[in-house]
């Protein structure tokens, strides 16, 4: 597994060695020391998997309290991700990084703690299956709002995206909870 250089350094893209032949593909798609040799030294408590149609936009999600590291990857379909450092001691905090993830390249981003969250589907549908460090807290997740003027996110949309009524009433960054 190689670690793919990112625009915010703690954030990490990983792309894995794929075994295939006329039979199938194998590769590892967690790697405890591989992560560990890339700086990822946490201990993962849950995984999630999700299922989305094209133009399902879910996000910026994040937890003020309780907050969660994510290793996400796309066992089907595309999607775009994105990740916007929310943490204001940081050097590149409101910046974001937008990644292409999908089944057919096998890429896994690691998005760690401080740290709003999101997708948008590209293809027909999308399956994310995605590891946290710590559980989630639905009295301290917070969202970001997908469209903030001041995020100048590029979602590349075809159409009107498909959100949540939470998604829709997201904060601006200039209004929402962020970390120290």
């Amino acid at each position: 597994m190689s670690v793919c250089p990112a625009v915010i350094p703690d954030v990490k893209l990983f792309e894995p060695k794929v075994f295939g032949d006329e039979r199938g593909f194998f590769f590892e798609s967690y790697n405890k020391k591989v992560l560990a040799a890339a700086g990822v030294t946490c201990e993962f408590v849950q995984d999630n998997h999700s299922r989305s149609a094209r133009n399902v936009l879910r996000g910026l999600h994040y937890q003020v309290q309780q907050p969660q590291g994510k290793l996400v990857r796309v066992v089907a379909g595309e999607i775009l991700d994105i990740a916007v450092d929310l943490r204001r001691s940081s050097p590149s905090f409101g910046q974001h990084v937008a990644y292409l993830l999908s089944a057919a390249n096998r890429r896994m981003i690691w998005i760690p703690p401080g740290f709003a969250h999101g997708f948008l589907v590209k293809s027909e549908y999308a399956e994310c299956v995605y590891k946290t460090t710590d559980y989630y807290a639905p009295e301290h997740e917070r969202t970001l709002l997908w469209n903030d003027p001041a995020l100048a996110i590029e979602w590349d949309l075809r159409g009107e995206p498909i959100l949540s009524p939470k998604d829709w009433a997201g904060r601006l960054l200039s209004d929402c909870d962020v970390y120290p």
